[in-house]
């Protein structure tokens, strides 16, 4: 006879497989109408207690005021937390008040931080000029997926390393388990970026990372249509992470969108399998065409990092974000993006269309990018859900016009 603490049960987030999860943490019966799901509640504002004295006004573990914690929020967080498998969730306006928001809790004037020396373009903004100038925090940019290297640039005052699961945009794969080794031996905190690699293909604090971020705009929200941010990690870094950077920083997200997020990452187990399958498929088909000068895609065999990325990845995909160019001058990488028919050229990814943008070869990250990236400019390619034949269809006929 089966144990009832062996059963599946939706209020109990550990006892259920990752698609369950994704439906049911977080949600509730409403308690005043009935309704069967976590309802959108558009108030800034929360009935006091009958002896306000006992109110922390700088808590946020209740709703009190929605720059605080408000209903939506929380919903939100929990669902984060049961889907990274992690104790806590702190959400934010965007994934880059996000990122603040852990240097700003963690850092001080006189701390030095290593940065994997391809990433975001906030974040190296962030490193580059605006904390160094601002803040006196100091940083190193190395080649986060060389861990000699990242030892080798270790000082006495570093506090922090922070990288990227899959570098944006040149998809450099960093070994997390591997930095967290070296970064806890130092004494420092390990921080991953893991917005190209949501649950179940991965999940970084598994590999001794201590906090993760997440852009929910991209693939955890899924539909481009709202904006959000998310650190996850231990009880008490997050709370820390609340009280120094959400209350009184102010980078709350909206009722509206912590809603939209959290209804959109329902399907995320769904939209994952067939991004990852269709991302597979053309970077492969890109990679065969001669027209195309070169294909960067942990998927495929001779990415540099391709046995990493199958051993980490525990062989659940590889992304569904690739980066490539056609054998030409900048003039043809627009002219191969102005024919394409069902593609659609914008920024962001993780969307439920295929996006794609053109960068060209200027500016200070560019140094940091491989050769190929440096000569041709590159196209990011983030492969949405439509159906895989009508996407390699339309790439071929906008090479066919291209060249």
């Amino acid at each position: 006879m089966t144990e009832s603490r062996d059963l599946p049960d939706k209020h109990a987030p550990s006892s259920l497989s990752f698609a369950t999860r994704a439906v049911h943490a977080g949600n509730r019966v409403d308690e005043g109408t009935g309704a069967i799901r976590t309802p959108l509640v558009l108030a800034n504002s929360y009935a006091l207690p009958d002896d306000p004295s006992t109110v922390d006004w700088s808590g946020t573990e209740l709703p009190l005021y929605a720059r605080n914690s408000h209903s939506n929020q929380l919903a939100l967080e929990e669902k984060l937390a049961a889907l990274e498998e992690a104790e806590a969730a702190a959400v934010f306006a965007t994934g880059v008040a996000a990122l603040h928001a852990v240097f700003f809790t963690f850092l001080r004037a006189g701390d030095h931080v290593l940065i994997t020396d391809v990433s975001y373009e906030a974040t190296w903004r962030l490193f580059a000029e605006l904390l160094p100038e601002k803040y006196g925090i100091s940083a190193t940019f190395v080649d986060a997926s060389d861990p000699a290297a990242v030892r080798a640039a270790i000082r006495d005052d570093t506090r922090l390393i922070h990288v990227e699961t899959i570098g944006n945009p040149t998809t450099k794969v960093v070994d997390i388990a591997a930095i967290a080794a070296i970064a806890h031996d130092a004494g420092a905190l390990l921080t991953v970026d893991s917005t190209f690699t949501p649950p179940p293909l991965y999940r970084p604090l598994q590999d001794g990372a201590d906090l993760v971020v997440h852009s929910l705009t991209k693939f955890i929200n899924g539909h481009g249509d709202a904006l959000g941010g998310a650190v996850i990690g231990d009880r008490a870094a997050v709370a820390r992470i609340k009280s120094e950077a959400l209350v009184d920083v102010g980078g709350a997200i909206s009722p509206f969108n912590a809603w939209l997020i959290g209804r959109g990452s329902i399907t995320l187990p769904l939209r994952l399998r067939q991004h990852l399958a269709s991302a597979q498929r053309i970077a492969e088909f890109l990679a065969r065409d001669r027209r195309i000068a070169y294909v960067a895609y942990p998927g495929l065999p001779g990415h540099p990092q391709h046995e990493l990325a199958s051993r980490q990845f525990g062989g659940r995909g590889y992304g569904s974000v690739l980066s490539f160019a056609v054998d030409g001058d900048p003039d043809a990488q627009n002219r191969f993006v102005s024919h394409l028919r069902v593609v659609t050229s914008a920024v962001s990814l993780g969307h439920d269309e295929s996006l794609i943008a053109h960068v060209g070869t200027e500016g200070p990250r560019v140094a940091a990018y491989p050769e190929e990236f440096r000569r041709y400019g590159h196209l990011r390619f983030s492969v949405g859900l439509e159906d895989p034949e009508d996407l390699l269809r339309d790439l071929e006929q906008a090479l066919d016009r291209t060249f």
